[in-house]
């Protein structure tokens, strides 16, 4: 009897070890709603790889990111543009990694009645966003789009209204091409607009734009094609007119100088066919874990993320990262401790 007892408490802590290996591992994320259909296309595929790891992920804009980040209300943060040494001294918890893990376009999606198909440049874009056009057939518009009938309406423009990475790289883009724009607005997250709309997150404009006719708005390219708006092909450096696809913001990702830290900008670049108007994406995430567990399954998602899930980028309308920098991401991860 002693002996059948001991056996069946035996199979009981066995079991219990079995189910506590089995027990799940919750990672709470924020940030950037530029990347967030390949998070939730990567969330969706990753179960697969490991069905221990539950994820949670709040696309509340790139500020949230760093915030909650910095405020470790979250264990990972997405921002499109990343923290200046001056944010990155607010950590209380050790160093933060900035790794970029996708690259997209940022188009310039539209409302007009029949959908034409519409090229835009630079100096026009930002014209528009300081408030100097704003009719539908202005001569500027109409020069850039012989045989397209514009209407005599006015332009709604639709800005972010959060803090926003995409934002950044639009006005990153805007600075690099109009000195008026450079010299008045600038480079920020969080412009201050001359009039439009807001719109919170990249839903958000695109849904403003959906709805009011004659609207304009810049979004990540995989919210223009998921809600079937329309965008403009843009100018680039070359003088080319381009369409934003996986492959031309690669062109453009192939002649960005990466530094050690990651930090970089790949917007107007040099190339007939790379599109001007690109981004990378980075992860944020301490390289110092308090959480052992999460330490671990973060560095080993993020690993299958800038490798196998890379795989996935073109299938969503990003560009996937080149190998050589996938692998200096990696040595990076490697350093993830707990």
């Amino acid at each position: 009897m002693k002996k059948a007892l001991l056996s069946l408490s035996l199979a009981c802590v066995a079991l219990c070890v079995a189910v506590a290996g089995r027990a799940e591992t919750a990672l709470n994320g924020g940030g950037s709603s530029f990347d967030q259909p390949a998070f939730a296309k990567w969330f969706e595929a990753y179960r697969k790889v490991d069905p221990t790891v539950t994820f949670n992920y709040q696309a509340n804009g790139s500020g949230f990111g760093q915030s909650a980040l910095l405020s470790q209300t979250i264990d990972f943060g997405a921002s499109d543009f990343t923290m200046d040494d001056q944010k990155m001294a607010k950590s209380n918890n050790g160093p933060v990694l900035q790794l970029p893990i996708v690259a997209g376009a940022v188009v310039l999606s539209y409302n007009l009645p029949g959908s034409p198909k519409l090229k835009f440049d630079g100096e026009t874009v930002a014209d528009i966003y300081l408030g100097k056009i704003t009719k539908w057939n202005d001569p500027k518009i109409a020069a850039l789009n012989p045989g397209v009938s514009l209407p005599n309406s006015d332009i709604v423009a639709v800005h972010r209204s959060d803090s926003s990475g995409t934002s950044y790289i639009f006005t990153d883009y805007l600075s690099s091409v109009s000195s008026a724009w450079d010299s008045s607005i600038g480079r920020s997250s969080t412009p201050k607009w001359v009039g439009g709309i807001g719109g919170k997150g990249n839903a958000g404009v695109a849904g403003q734009v959906k709805q009011l006719p004659g609207a304009i708005g810049y979004v990540e390219l995989a919210y223009a094609v998921q809600n079937k708006l329309p965008y403009a092909t843009m100018k680039n450096r070359a003088g080319k007119f381009v369409e934003a696809s996986p492959e031309s913001v690669s062109v453009a990702l192939g002649t960005a100088t990466i530094p050690d830290d990651f930090r970089f900008s790949m917007v107007n670049a040099p190339g007939d066919a790379a599109y001007p108007i690109a981004g990378p994406s980075w992860v944020l995430l301490y390289q110092q874990q308090k959480d052992a567990a999460k330490g671990a399954a973060l560095a080993k998602f993020f690993k299958w993320v800038v490798t196998e899930g890379q795989k996935i980028s073109p299938e969503l309308d990003y560009a996937p990262l080149p190998e050589s920098v996938q692998k200096r991401i990696l040595a990076k991860l490697a350093s993830v401790k707990s």
